[in-house]
């Protein structure tokens, strides 16, 4: 099993890498939180990694924390969830908002997923609410922001800007941190964070 990659990273482009390792280039799904964190092509760079195997195919996903890489496993473990539907979740939301919603059983949220409908996110809730307390540290999990209307479109504008979710996570952090009342407005949210990732 090939659990960890240190290599060149050798190409990068949304989800998918490939780090060159003595020569040899792995071909590596990521989720977009692991492509954010990994440094520009032509640079030395490390991955956890699981290897999935199927009748028809190899593929392996990299990961750029162990916690990611924990969830990865016990999502892709729940019946009808595969390798790409869990990279999808990883990428669309931080593993500690992910955390979150499965502990309040926020089923509204789990559902804005992609590839996640109703009963697949009631299984989420059933079969993870147990095993998401230890992979996630309850520091990570208090690191999320806060769940609420206007910071989900605040974080939206940004991304549609062209910031990176972790950038536009940063900022809004930031500006709540200055101004908790800042969470009334989106409009606000958006025109103050805009200064910080300025």
């Amino acid at each position: 099993m090939i659990a960890q990659l240190t290599g060149t990273l050798a190409f990068k482009s949304g989800t998918d890498i490939v780090i060159d390792c003595g020569g040899v280039g792995y071909a590596v799904s990521v989720p977009l939180s692991t492509a954010e964190r990994l440094p520009s092509v032509g640079e030395r760079a490390t991955v956890l990694t699981i290897l999935a195997v199927r009748e028809d195919a190899m593929q392996l996903f990299g990961f750029f924390t162990a916690s990611e890489r924990d969830a990865f496993r016990v999502i892709t473990n729940i019946s009808g969830i595969g390798g790409r539907t869990a990279l999808g979740i990883l990428s669309a939301v931080p593993l500690a908002e992910f955390r979150n919603a499965i502990l309040r059983n926020d089923l509204i949220s789990l559902q804005r997923l992609p590839g996640i409908g109703k009963k697949t996110a009631e299984r989420l809730v059933i079969e993870l609410r147990d095993k998401m307390v230890g992979l996630v540290p309850d520091a990570e999990a208090g690191s999320a922001l806060p769940p609420s209307t206007h910071t989900d479109e605040a974080l939206a504008a940004l991304q549609s800007l062209g910031f990176s979710r972790a950038a536009a996570e940063k900022a809004i952090k930031a500006v709540l941190a200055a101004d908790p009342t800042a969470a009334t407005s989106s409009e606000t949210l958006i025109r103050t964070a805009l200064r910080h990732v300025g």
